[in-house]
């Protein structure tokens, strides 16, 4: 049988060392006869599993001490809406960066609750996509805070300098890179991330919001998105995705196996170079986005005309290549190459890119 390498942008794959580990648990978690999704979460062992995620994450991240993570419901989108309702208090009107798909999610939710302004959005010079540089004089100080999308799974595109906003709080969908790389976490006001990408299965989102924001939510704010509550809760206000959470804390035990955020950011950035030298020396891929800006987790490229998609995608996927069809608004392909993906899988990706080239140029 040929091995399968999944390369969808999420929910993707999980490292299979977790996998494993869920399935020999799956009937019988810490000799309780039961799984550990059919067990209470207010159970001294659920905490505890809870607990150890919430720590290990910290200690992955390096979390300051005055900073809140919560482990929510509702993926990113659903944290498009929590963040202005719990923001609300500090001011009427939010900055945004637009830079493809999921910050204009942001932008158009949170206009329901506040007034919403662009200060910046994606530029195409000579073809390549770019990001403006943001810096305190385009943000309104007044502003309830400052957003932007750190990497956008649709269109490839990857922020690595953190923007200057001043004394605006600076609130970060990370989603799709979170652990992806090391962070300095005390730049930022919110992070948030859905989990389906490099934290766990779907279901589940972490949030990172710094103690004195805590205080400023919208009075019409749902209980259940109420970050003051969540915290008082310990995220255990109502039932959460508890599956998801043990499969997340999972996750975070084999990063930290891995060497950390650090080692796996060297990791990450050998499969992206691997992949973008492969579109870059061939005259058959192209890539539009600046190199400033490639995503190393999203990988995205097209071929010479859109009539080879459908061969490419059906010869990849007869190879064990899945998932590599392009998001429907821009075409072309994608390989999501989260943390999870080994080299291997990327090396026999551009294999099968450079034959593929050479039968159809």
């Amino acid at each position: 049988m040929t091995k399968i390498y999944n390369f969808c942008a999420g929910p993707a794959m999980l490292p299979v060392e977790v996998m494993q580990k869920a399935q020999a648990e799956f009937l019988d978690w810490q000799s309780m006869g039961r799984s550990v999704m059919e067990i209470s979460h207010r159970s001294k062992e659920y905490i505890a599993l809870a607990e150890a995620a919430e720590q290990d994450l910290r200690e992955l991240l390096n979390v300051p001490d005055n900073y809140k993570v919560l482990f929510a419901q509702g993926g990113g989108r659903g944290q498009f809406s929590a963040v202005p309702m719990n923001l609300r208090g500090r001011g009427d009107s939010g900055a945004f960066l637009l830079t493809g798909s999921w910050s204009e999610g942001a932008l158009s939710e949170a206009s329901k609750f506040l007034n919403t302004k662009v200060v910046g959005e994606v530029e195409v010079q000579e073809g390549l996509s770019t990001v403006p540089s943001i810096t305190e004089n385009q943000i309104d100080q007044k502003s309830a805070y400052f957003h932007y999308c750190a990497n956008e799974t649709v269109d490839g595109i990857e922020i690595n300098d953190i923007p200057d906003c001043g004394d605006v709080p600076l609130v970060v969908d990370m989603s799709s890179n979170i652990l992806s790389k090391p962070l300095d976490v005390s730049k930022f006001g919110v992070i948030y991330a859905g989990a389906q990408k490099n934290i766990g299965p779907s279901g589940l989102s972490v949030v990172i919001v710094r103690d004195d924001l805590l205080d400023y939510a919208m009075p019409e704010t749902p209980t259940f998105l109420h970050y003051k509550t969540m915290a008082n809760y310990d995220s255990m206000y109502n039932t959460p995705p508890t599956y998801s959470w043990y499969l997340a804390g999972l996750v975070f035990k084999w990063l930290k196996e891995q060497g950390g955020v650090a080692s796996i950011a060297e990791k990450n950035a050998k499969k992206a170079a691997l992949l973008y030298d492969c579109i870059d020396e061939s005259c058959f891929y192209l890539n539009k986005v600046h190199p400033n800006f490639r995503s190393k987790m999203n990988v995205t490229f097209h071929l010479p005309n859109a009539e080879l998609d459908a061969i490419f995608i059906r010869e990849s996927e007869q190879a064990g290549l899945t998932a590599l069809k392009g998001h429907r608004n821009v075409g072309g392909m994608r390989a999501s190459i989260y943390n999870a993906m080994p080299l291997e899988g990327v090396i026999v990706l551009t294999q099968f890119m450079r034959d593929f080239a050479r039968r159809y140029k």
